[in-house]
């Protein structure tokens, strides 16, 4: 008992000295935990960028508190779903043979490139990359949601014939992405499974994937402490800050259009992962230099905020539904609980 009221003296005096970054960590950790609440998303891909763009810390901090603090929500989010048996065991163990292998020697194979403090521009450069990937498969995600909802229905939800091989490599490219930047366990597995898995129920894929999203985040976690060590001013306030933001998210999600949120992350990653290709040391447009370009940025943002809604009603167009306004509605014996069909 004194050791517990001990602890809480210790928690409390350190709370009673919180600095500005743990406090803008704990705000940005609430707001991206309502977006991953209202769409389902994988939170490295907006946690990520947003804490380097605030500098509470370098990238290598940044992410490895960002995967301990995803350890513990994507161990609870596994457990409610392994509960309900959702999850397909046989996909996620060739997901998490193919993952945890490369989610561990990630980190090491970082370091072993750019060692010191090289490793943290390298990082910047892998995070950018990694964001505009993540932003082209979850708009992939939103068209084929898209052809569904034209449709009229969800494909037809059976119990797919397993593929250990390409299984296997969207695993190990998972692994090795969220080893070295946090991002893509929610957004570029989950897509790489609903192309190879189209008649793999809704539920069953957010499943799976959070299963084997479990032992993947954990290993990358322990493995980047090992290599950058970790900083618990960062750790701390995301877990305090994300727990409600998800928990708030996910109760007004119902009251929120889900398809403007959706779209608006492809135009924030997108935007986010050229803001950090800028800013780091692979630059073609810097010539050796430290300048960045904030205008071109800038542009490319107005650009895209412009354009998507132009590109998205010709797409609406192309699988025969008007080019704005609201989509068919799906019947709801043909839609999976807590699926969004709204594109």
């Amino acid at each position: 008992m004194h050791l517990v009221n001990a602890n809480v003296h210790v928690l409390a005096a350190g709370w009673a000295g919180i600095d500005a970054n743990e406090l803008k960590t704990v705000v940005a950790a609430f707001i991206v935990g309502i977006v991953v609440g209202i769409t389902g998303m994988g939170g490295g891909a907006l946690m990520t960028p947003a804490l380097i763009f605030l500098g509470v810390g370098n990238a290598s901090a940044v992410v490895t508190a960002d995967l301990t603090s995803s350890a513990v929500s994507q161990a609870t989010g596994a457990t409610v779903h392994y509960r309900q048996g959702s999850p397909h065991l046989r996909l996620a163990m060739w997901l998490i043979i193919g993952s945890v292998p490369m989610a561990f020697l990630g980190p090491r194979l970082l370091a072993w490139l750019a060692p010191g403090d090289n490793v943290n521009e390298l990082l910047k450069v892998c995070i950018g990359f990694a964001l505009l990937f993540a932003a082209t498969t979850y708009a992939i995600r939103l068209y084929v949601q898209l052809q569904q909802t034209a449709a009229g229905k969800r494909p037809v939800v059976a119990d797919p014939v397993v593929r250990p091989v390409p299984t296997l490599l969207v695993g190990m490219l998972g692994g090795l992405l969220v080893g070295i930047t946090s991002v893509g366990a929610g957004s570029v597995i989950m897509i790489a499974m609903l192309i190879l898995y189209p008649t793999l129920g809704a539920v069953r894929l957010v499943g799976t994937t959070l299963v084997q999203a479990v032992p993947l985040v954990i290993t990358a976690a322990v493995s980047n402490i090992l290599t950058h060590g970790l900083d618990l001013r960062i750790a701390i306030p995301l877990v305090i800050g994300a727990m409600p933001g998800t928990f708030l998210g996910s109760k007004v999600a119902p009251k929120v259009p889900v398809s403007l949120v959706r779209r608006g992350i492809v135009v924030v990653l997108t935007i986010s992962g050229l803001t950090l290709l800028d800013d780091s040391s692979w630059n073609p447009l810097n010539h050796g230099t430290d300048q960045t370009h904030p205008l071109v940025i800038a542009l490319l943002a107005v650009g895209l905020v412009t354009l998507l809604p132009l590109v998205w009603g010709l797409l609406r167009r192309r699988v025969g539904l008007p080019m704005f306004g609201k989509a068919a509605a799906v019947r709801a014996h043909d839609r999976p609980a807590n699926v969004d069909a709204r594109p």
